[in-house]
């Protein structure tokens, strides 16, 4: 069997007996500090593979076609891609300097990375294996999020406190909006109304209308008992069906639990050690949070909101993807 990942890409061979590694959903999660990324099966909850990748192994996306995992490896300025049928690394790409976050287009063959060091976001077309174009952002770019329907990309700016609207026709940034202390990460709701962006400083997600690019709400979190400044929003997670939102709180090893529409806090969920993002299952049952400090993911059950288990993983886990 030959599987070729794009016409320029390296073709790998691989044997006609291979094992059936799709019994069962996958979570990956990368492990920053020991650069591998761990492979849980979702069903045991348990990790069933290692795989060894570049070094700092951050943000991860699966390909529009479910084929490949791209990984962003920030100290070797490229992204890694995992043939997800064999779990091995079969290519890497050149993404310009220090890459955090990588989405995919989900209309081209496109990878859009935030180089933190250059202030930049990077295009790149993934088939071709080249550079399509780079946008100008502002200070410190981290946070990506691309609209359901693949007209806008809304990048984070740490520094300058922005959430940066992009054109993805133009790739022109056309709407600045003003956000709280250190925006980490940015989800659209299902429908694409809104845009909600996380502030690790602030303790705050901003609510952004689509339809005027304003800010329609600020969620707000105080956890009873945990030190103010523990509190960082980080990660976020939005259900499909508009019922919750998860946000991860950083140090303070806390999940917020809002309501989608009434924007109230509903609950604090006790997860790991500095929890930094998360992932929900294909069917939303589980959602998965990394837990950079105490190095484990944790499962919580989403019908009751409870945490349900904790699964060491390698060391300083940051990002989780769930592939079917």
């Amino acid at each position: 069997m030959i599987i070729k990942f794009g016409a320029p890409w390296v073709v790998l061979v691989a044997l006609l007996a291979l094992p059936d590694l799709a019994l069962a959903e996958r979570v990956f999660v990368s492990n920053e500090k020991d650069n591998t990324i761990s492979v849980i099966d979702a069903e045991k909850l348990e990790v069933v593979e290692t795989i060894q990748v570049g070094r700092r192994p951050r943000s991860m996306v699966l390909s529009t076609n479910g084929e490949w995992l791209f990984v962003a490896v920030g100290d070797d300025e490229a992204v890694d891609v995992i043939d997800l049928s064999t779990l091995e690394v079969i290519g890497s790409q050149s993404s310009g300097p220090d890459p955090e976050v990588i989405r995919v287009d989900p209309h081209r063959p496109y990878l859009y990375i935030s180089n933190e060091d250059d202030n930049i976001v990077t295009v790149l077309d993934y088939e071709r294996r080249s550079r399509v174009t780079v946008v100008p952002v502002g200070v410190e770019p981290e946070g990506l999020a691309i609209s359901p329907d693949g007209k806008w990309i809304v990048n984070t700016t740490e520094t300058s406190n922005m959430a940066h609207f992009i054109d993805l026709e133009s790739f022109d940034v056309v709407h600045n909006v003003l956000v709280d202390a250190r925006p980490r990460h940015a989800e659209f709701t299902k429908d694409g109304s809104e845009v909600w962006v996380s502030a690790e400083i602030g303790a705050t997600v901003s609510v952004i209308d689509m339809d005027d690019f304003a800010i329609k709400e600020t969620i707000h979190f105080d956890v009873r008992g945990v030190p103010r400044e523990t509190v960082q929003a980080v990660g976020v997670e939005l259900t499909s069906d508009g019922r919750y939102g998860f946000v991860a709180l950083g140090p303070s090893n806390r999940v917020a639990v809002v309501d989608q529409q009434t924007y109230e806090v509903l609950d604090y969920i006790l997860v790991g050690q500095r929890v930094w993002h998360l992932a929900l299952n294909q069917d939303e049952s589980r959602l998965f949070t990394t837990n950079g400090v105490s190095g484990d993911v944790t499962v919580i059950d989403v019908d009751s909101m409870r945490a349900v288990k904790s699964i060491p993983v390698g060391r300083f886990p940051w990002g989780v993807v769930v592939a079917p």
